[in-house]
């Protein structure tokens, strides 16, 4: 007699890979032009100066420089300072 006990905990057992989200260059740190510097969903971070914002609301720097993060209005800002 045939069965399929096992059957019912493996068809459950799937989860997602991780989406790799989160700051890659962190305050202080050197950026060149096309450099990605936050990958999100949504606008967790807004873009600032030197800094433009893609399709997917990943936030790359279109200048060289150093990141900067600051607050404003109660929004978090992302930008290049300095050259």
């Amino acid at each position: 007699m045939a069965h399929k006990k096992a059957g019912g905990a493996v068809t459950k057992n799937r989860d997602t890979h991780g989406k790799r989200l989160g700051v890659k260059l962190y305050g202080g740190q050197k950026a060149a032009p096309g450099n990605i510097i936050i990958r999100q969903r949504g606008t967790k971070f807004f873009p600032g100066t030197g800094t433009m914002l893609g399709r997917d609301h990943t936030i790359f720097a279109i200048v060289s420089g150093v990141v900067h993060f600051k607050q404003k209005l109660g929004r978090k800002f992302v930008e290049i300072v300095g050259s």
